[in-house]
C-alpha cells in the first residue's frame, strides 16, 4: 500500500491472495501507518469489486463491511486506466527492483521481517519526487497527521468456515488435519484461521488451538487430545472385557462388586478373571468364584489358589494358559459349551453310525 501523498510504502506477504489475506494486509497497513487515508484506489480485484457495469458497481459484502469498519472511501478506478493508478505501479516496480530482487530468505516470516526492515529504512530514505531536497520520512511525518484514526478495536480478519468431523477426532481445513477432543466426532465445528493460527470452536467454546500449516496433507495434533483418545479406549476395552466376562461367567459380576467395595483396582481384577477364563475353562471358573465367594475371599488371586488346588485333588496336570493374540475379535468371542448327553443316546452297535 502506498500513501498517495508523501509515497510512503507498506509491505508484507501472504502465502495466498484469499479475501481474509486482503484485508490482514489492509489492517497491519493502516497500523503501521498510524492512521487510514481517507480514499483507497483500487484495481477491479475481486476481493473488493464483484462485479461493474460501468459506473455501477457491486462491491463484496465482506469487504464493505471491512472499509466501514475504518471509515474510509474505497474507489475502483475505471477499467484498463492504468494512469489513474500510477503512483502504485511505480511502487511495485520499485519493490521489485530494490527489494526483492536477489534477496534470500527462510520463510515466510523472515521475508516479512526483511520486508518492514525495508520500508522503515531504504523506502523512507529515498528522495520524494515532488521535491528532491526532502525524504519521503520528512513528507510522512506531514501526512500522518492528516490520516483518519485507528478504530478501537482491530475488524476481525480470520478465515471462518463450518467443518464436520468424520468418525476420526481430526477437522480437515486447507488441506490439513487438525486434532480435536475425541467426544466432539460426528459434530460440526467451526474454523476460525489467522496467518498464523488456527482455532476451533463448539458453539462460543475453544475446544483446540493450532499452528497453522500450509503444507498438503499434514496432521496437526494436540498431545492432549491423543492421550484423552488412548485413554479412553482403554477404559473401553475394560469395558467391553467385563461385559464379556459377566455374560460368561455370571458370578464374577458379585465378585467384581466385592473388589470395587474394597477399593481395588477393577481393571486388573478383569484382566486376571479373563485370564483365569482362558485357562480353566467357563466351568471350573465359575465354581471357583462361588466357592471364594462363601468363604469371603472376593479376590483373583483367591479364585486362582482354588482353581490349582481343585486340579491338584483331581490329579490333573497343572491348567496351561491359553496365549492368543491382543485382538478384541478374537479376545471378545463368548462361547457357550454345548450339553454332551445327546451323545449317550446314539447306539455304538449301530451300523448307521458307521462313517462312510
Amino acid at each position: 500500500m502506498v500513501l498517495s501523498y508523501s509515497r510512503a510504502l507498506f509491505l508484507t506477504f501472504f502465502y495466498s491472495q484469499c479475501l481474509s489475506n486482503f484485508l490482514r494486509g489492509h489492517e497491519l497497513a493502516f497500523s503501521w501507518f498510524g492512521g487510514v487515508p481517507r480514499i483507497c484506489l483500487y484495481d477491479n480485484l475481486r476481493s473488493a469489486v464483484v462485479e461493474r457495469a460501468g459506473d455501477a458497481i457491486h462491491f463484496n459484502p465482506e469487504f464493505l463491511r471491512f472499509t466501514g469498519h475504518y471509515r474510509y472511501e474505497p474507489r475502483p478506478v475505471a477499467p484498463y486506466r492504468g494512469n489513474e493508478k500510477g503512483r502504485i505501479e511505480r511502487a511495485i516496480r520499485f519493490v521489485r527492483t530494490r527489494f526483492f530482487a536477489a534477496r534470500r530468505f527462510r520463510e515466510l516470516d523472515d521475508l516479512n521481517r526483511q520486508a518492514l526492515e525495508w520500508c522503515e529504512t531504504i523506502s523512507l530514505s529515498r528522495q520524494w519526487p515532488e521535491d528532491k531536497e526532502r525524504t519521503v520520512k520528512e513528507v510522512f511525518a506531514e501526512e500522518r497527521e492528516k490520516l483518519l484514526p485507528l478504530p478501537d478495536n482491530p475488524y476481525p480478519c480470520e478465515e471462518r468456515c463450518e467443518v464436520a468431523v468424520g468418525k476420526t477426532p481430526y477437522v480437515r481445513f486447507d488441506r490439513n488435519d487438525y486434532s480435536v477432543p475425541h467426544k466432539l466426532v460426528r459434530k460440526t465445528l467451526v474454523v476460525t484461521a489467522s496467518v498464523d493460527t488456527v482455532r476451533i470452536l463448539d458453539g462460543n467454546q475453544v475446544v483446540a488451538q493450532h499452528r497453522r500449516s500450509y503444507d498438503r496433507g499434514e496432521q496437526i495434533e494436540d498431545p492432549a487430545h491423543i492421550d484423552a483418545l488412548v485413554e479412553a479406549k482403554r477404559a473401553a476395552g475394560t469395558a467391553r472385557r467385563t461385559d464379556v466376562l459377566q455374560r460368561t461367567v455370571p458370578s464374577s459380576k458379585e465378585l467384581l462388586q466385592k473388589v470395587a467395595e474394597r477399593g481395588l483396582p477393577l481393571g486388573q481384577a478383569t484382566r486376571e478373571l479373563t485370564e483365569l477364563l482362558r485357562t480353566f475353562g467357563q466351568k471350573e471358573l465359575d465354581d471357583a468364584i462361588k466357592e471364594a465367594l462363601s468363604r469371603q475371599a472376593p479376590h483373583p488371586q483367591a479364585v486362582r489358589h482354588i482353581l490349582e488346588r481343585n486340579r491338584k485333588e483331581n490329579g490333573k496336570a497343572p491348567a496351561r494358559p491359553l496365549l492368543l493374540p491382543d485382538d478384541p475379535r478374537i479376545n471378545d468371542i463368548s462361547i457357550q459349551p454345548h450339553s454332551l448327553d445327546t451323545y449317550d443316546l446314539e447306539d455304538p452297535t449301530d451300523d448307521n453310525n458307521d462313517a462312510e
